[in-house]
């Protein structure tokens, strides 16, 4: 898991270059542990050997501490533990390498001082590393000089620590350098999407500005004017027929100018209203219609996506109207039903007279119920709509 307000992509460059670091020390464990055998053999074969007195002692000594040391530092769990234990086993290390060079002088020793310079700089920071491995560089140097030794041994010491030294710097560097190269490419794309975020948010911004100067304007003198022909057609004592018309565009005018600040919301990033708030819309609905209407939830309620829940919410909004405008008086149930791969929202009214439904559902070229249809289709979804025994019954029907 990554930091707190990382992103996922950021995360992930850090989860691969923490793999990659593992998989690398998982490669040279075993050539930790040639090493190990190699200088264990070396000192065995070496004089003096390995001893319960004197110089054999000390070898002995040396060796034990060397390979404790090297053991626990290619281990899987050596870079969990602490700072200060790093330094103390690494440090141990290149004592135990350049105690052996001291107490040998010919042999394989001078590479366990080789494997102390190596962790020091492949496993500590940096300065810490270095200074580490100068120091055990220049003692081995200076215990295979005091112990006899030809030039020619010193300087092989010193170039074969140097040159290790060296091997572990650029193979870190190597990695590090692919680490960072990575982590920046991540934050690039971080960085893009949120400038293209912006982008997008802004003119969302000023198109949900335009919008509403516009169409609010518009469909509010719309609404303004219909309200006034709406009193002229009583006053002049006009066909109920006229009336009605009049009623009907003035309700349509007022529903798009609801539906133009929800899309105006919609455009601002306003949160889209979901099945989550269908017990709102019901009990504002009842209270403004005085239709009786009954939420039912079958089902474990589980989260849909923004589309597959705003179509459920619009449809059963739409539903609803539909009943408040045609079926004035009828015992509506919404059922919202979760099966295991789909959600299933009814909406089903009951009038104790049939007959007396004014109109059929969807009139008006049934724009209310193919509205419907296409933003649940968009949705991947589904929609079933049409009379019962009883009343009218519409099914809208969701993936997830």
């Amino acid at each position: 898991m990554g930091a707190a307000g990382e992103s996922a992509r950021v995360a992930d460059a850090r989860s691969r270059a923490e793999h990659r670091l593992r998989r690398q020390r998982d490669t040279l464990r075993p050539l930790g542990l040639a090493v190990i055998v190699a200088v264990v053999a070396g000192a065995i074969d070496g004089n003096p050997s390995p001893g319960p007195h004197g110089e054999g002692l000390g070898v002995a000594l040396a060796l034990c501490v060397f390979a404790a040391a090297l053991a626990l530092a290619i281990s899987g769990s050596f870079t969990a533990r602490g700072r200060g234990l790093q330094v103390a086993v690494i440090v141990s290390m290149g004592a135990a390498g350049v105690a052996l060079a001291a107490l040998q002088a010919r042999g394989v020793t001078a590479l366990a001082g080789g494997a102390a310079v190596w962790m020091a700089v492949a496993r500590l920071p940096l300065r810490l590393g270095v200074t580490l491995a100068g120091a055990v560089t220049i003692g081995l140097g200076l215990a295979t000089a005091m112990s006899g030794s030809s030039s020619a041994a010193v300087v092989a010491a010193l170039l074969l620590c140097a040159l290790l030294g060296f091997m572990a710097y650029f193979v870190k560097q190597a990695r590090a350098s692919q680490d960072r190269t990575e982590l920046l490419l991540a934050q690039l794309e971080d960085a893009r999407e949120e400038q293209l975020r912006a982008a997008a948010i802004g003119e969302r911004t000023r198109i949900a500005s335009e919008l509403h100067d516009v169409l609010a304007h518009s469909l509010s003198g719309a609404a303004i004017q219909l309200q006034g022909a709406w009193k002229l057609a009583e006053r002049e004592q006009t066909s109920p027929q006229i009336r009605t018309a009049i009623d009907r565009a003035g309700e349509l005018v007022r529903d798009g100018l609801a539906d133009a600040r929800r899309a105006v919301g919609a455009l601002r990033g306003e949160e889209l209203p979901n099945v989550g708030q269908l017990e709102s819309l019901i009990a504002s609905f009842g209270e403004d219609t005085n239709v009786d209407v009954t939420l039912k939830v079958e089902g474990e309620a589980r989260s849909l996506n923004a589309d597959a829940g705003l179509a459920l919410y619009r449809g059963a909004q739409e539903a609803l109207t539909n009943v408040a405008r045609y079926a004035p008086g009828a015992v509506t149930l919404v059922l919202l039903r979760y099966d295991s791969d789909r959600t299933i929202l009814t909406v089903e009214d009951r009038l104790s007279e049939p007959s007396s439904r004014l109109a059929p559902a969807g009139v008006g070229g049934g724009r209310g119920l193919a509205g419907m249809r296409e933003r649940l289709e968009r949705a991947g979804g589904s929609m079933r709509a049409g009379p019962t025994e009883a009343g009218w019954c519409v099914e809208l029907e969701v993936p997830g």
